[in-house]
């Protein structure tokens, strides 16, 4: 039997064995040999079924990505024309079992000697999901992939029998590898890590380890093993398989996993030949600080916070209880919250935040941000509720010449009239303060850039927990003749590019930041008891 090393990430991925499994992983971490594992294993599992390869085109699929797993194949004494082929039909000659249902075409075509066959699904070519029916489906460089075509077409197909193989924990099982991506188009995969069960990870691994302490000790007893060490072990093999069944597995993975093959030269080539924000993103898997040429470039990992946690915060922390003012310990309790807010037909957003003049920063402290039928009086509302513990109700309002539009959907006023009458009626006092015509793109920029390297009055700072949407649609923001692009405003909402990941909310940002640093106000603290607390 030939001795295969498998290198932590690829230990761990087949180790828990999830039913969706997505590797994260840098380059040359070894995605290519967990891809090669987990196909093998399915087309063992479940003979003569049906599998997927999604690729942005066939061509690339055949030069580019499956190569890097039919070594292994080869590798571990499963030979082409033996055990499996590609692009041709398998001669009878070969023995091989009949798959359930077999292709119409072995073009783009993996075919095995279980019966089972892959088929090669080019996104280039419409309806290349149509009329299959997928047992299982394998995506490498998910990040080229079209999320929506992906949707619409392929994940609909993945319905297989689940008569011949509704036993099995991988039926219609996914798996998924990719470095990190870099845009909005190809982070789609990245919601799966939102999905994951940590506990349930940690049940699925206790219970390998434990199966594979019994399988060791039954193997060394031999024939004298006792007969409920046998029983135990099955229990235990029966128990892993359904939660298996329910897992999802997202794991994030460096190149530095796989030193041991790699070796600490080639990490020192990457570093000193790629530009620094590939070799974050392709070598230790980070997520982009920021777009190299996007509007907010000067933004910097110093820049972004996470808020002391209060007493109150520390006191709920692993409940369910909605999450309001009470956890932020970055908040100035005695002195108003100052915001700047974006009006749009679809999205409508609003920034908080309070400049720290003693140290000469601007802390960004929380975003909101409403869709579609809720509107400005419900994102004014939201706040309110957030906010509804704080001693001190009152607000510094910014607002440019956008405010002044009418406002028809909700009533003949303007977006300023209410944002200030619904503050009102909930019992906040209202500093409004215009700050004129909007300034332009390639002047905020400027500014922005300017206070990141603290050559301004106020250094802008982000509470990371609180404004995740903020800082994504800031990364997101690139530049377009010599401003920010507002081109995606105007495409379509979909799950890989949602409304508040886009420039409104950033817009809002500027609104506030433009605000409190060339619109100053001079607040009077409130005076609160020593002894008031969240």
């Amino acid at each position: 039997m030939k001795k295969i090393y498998f290198n932590t990430m690829q230990s761990e991925v087949m180790t828990i064995g999830a039913k969706i499994s997505v590797v994260k992983g840098g380059r040359g971490v070894g995605k290519g040999l967990v891809q090669a594992a987990w196909i093998w294993r399915n087309i063992q599992h479940m003979p003569g079924s049906t599998g997927g390869f999604i690729a942005p085109n066939a061509e690339r699929a055949k030069t580019n990505m499956i190569p890097s797993i039919v070594c292994h194949w080869e590798e571990w004494g499963f030979k082409q024309g033996v055990h499996w082929d590609i692009g041709v039909r398998p001669k009878k000659s070969l023995g091989w079992a009949k798959p359930l249902f077999p292709p119409m075409s072995y073009e783009n075509v993996i075919s095995f000697y279980t019966g089972a066959y892959m088929q090669i699904i080019s996104q280039d070519r419409p309806g290349t999901s149509n009329s299959k029916s997928f047992d299982w489906l394998a995506i490498d460089e998910a990040k080229f992939i079209k999320y929506e075509k992906l949707k619409n077409e392929t994940f609909q197909a993945n319905r297989g029998q689940e008569l011949e193989f509704g036993h099995c924990p991988w039926h219609h099982g996914i798996l998924i590898t990719c470095d990190m991506p870099t845009t909005i188009e190809g982070s789609w995969w990245l919601k799966y890590e939102k999905d994951m069960n940590p506990e349930l990870i940690k049940v699925i691994i206790s219970l390998q380890h434990e199966i594979v302490r019994l399988e060791t000790e039954i193997q060394q007893e031999a024939m004298s093993a006792p007969q409920w060490k046998v029983n135990e072990l099955r229990r235990l093999q029966k128990l892993v398989r359904e939660c298996q069944k329910r897992a999802v597995y997202f794991g994030t993975y460096s190149s530095l996993t796989n030193l041991e093959v790699l070796g600490e030269d080639y990490i020192r080539r990457q570093l000193r030949d790629l530009p620094t924000q590939t070799f974050m993103t392709s070598i230790l898997c980070r997520k982009p600080e920021g777009n190299d040429f996007g509007f907010y470039v000067a933004k910097r990992p110093r820049h972004i916070y996470t808020a002391a946690p209060t007493a109150y915060g520390k006191l709920m922390e692993g409940t369910v209880h909605k999450r309001d003012c009470r956890w932020d310990g970055d908040i100035i309790k005695t002195m108003p919250l100052y915001i700047g807010m974006d009006y749009n037909k679809h999205i409508n957003c609003l920034v908080v935040g309070q400049p720290v003049e003693d140290e000469k920063r601007m802390n960004t402290l929380n975003n909101f941000w409403v869709k579609y039928k809720r509107r400005i009086p419900e994102v004014v509302n939201d706040f309110c509720d957030y906010y509804e513990y704080l001693p001190m109700h009152e607000v510094v309002f910014y607002w440019d010449h956008t405010a002044k539009v009418g406002n028809s959907a909700v009533n003949d006023e303007d977006y300023r009239w209410v944002v200030i009458h619904t503050f009102e009626k909930r019992g906040w006092k209202v500093h409004d303060i215009y700050i004129g015509k909007t300034m332009n793109q390639s002047k905020r920029h400027l500014t922005f850039t300017q206070g990141c390297r603290g050559e301004e009055r106020l250094e802008p700072h982000f509470n990371k927990e609180n404004c995740e949407d903020l800082l994504i649609a800031m990364d997101n923001a690139g530049v377009y003749n010599n401003g920010k692009d507002k081109r995606p405003e105007k495409l379509p909402e979909t799950e890989e590019s949602p409304l508040q990941h886009r420039t409104d909310i950033t817009d809002a940002f500027d609104t506030l930041y433009i605000g409190c640093l060339f619109f100053p106000y001079r607040a009077h603290k409130l005076k609160i008891s020593s002894n008031w607390a969240h």
